[in-house]
């Protein structure tokens, strides 16, 4: 396996793990916050965990991509909540109940923009671990 075929896969795989991370992380904040804390972190880690699966499927996708996608996915979803569709779904399934919420609330749209900005901030970091390449000024 070429070193091409390699760094889609690494991604993919801190991808997982960065999903499962965000996971353990709004399970804990449920568990030692409540009220407008567990929220609003819940809010953002939903986007973020949203962006992790954003990365899993697209793992060359660019850090502002990747966050512009994972806010406009948390964004739809809160808007689809003013139909009433996610409200009667959740009331039949738990996990559409995770997923789609059930009612509309405007200061979420907030809490998912901090959940893609901290997105982005971890995937640049993270795709920025090599030197910048060198340019013909450079030289």
């Amino acid at each position: 396996m070429n070193g091409r075929c390699r760094k889609p896969l690494r991604t993919r795989a801190l991808a997982v793990v960065a999903a499962l991370l965000t996971v353990v992380a709004g399970l804990g904040v449920r568990t030692v916050a409540d009220g407008a804390v567990a929220k609003y972190a819940g809010d953002a880690l939903y986007t973020v965990l949203v962006c992790a699966l954003v990365v899993l499927c697209a793992p060359r996708a660019r850090p502002l991509a990747v966050a512009g996608s994972g806010l406009g996915v948390s964004w739809a979803v809160e808007f689809l909540q003013l139909t009433g569709l996610p409200a009667e779904l959740s009331a039949h399934s738990p996990v559409a109940r995770l997923v789609l919420g059930s009612t509309f609330n405007a200061p979420d749209l907030l809490w998912y923009a901090v959940g893609a900005a901290a997105a982005w901030a971890a995937h640049a970091g993270a795709t920025s671990g090599g030197p910048a390449p060198r340019t013909a000024a450079s030289r």
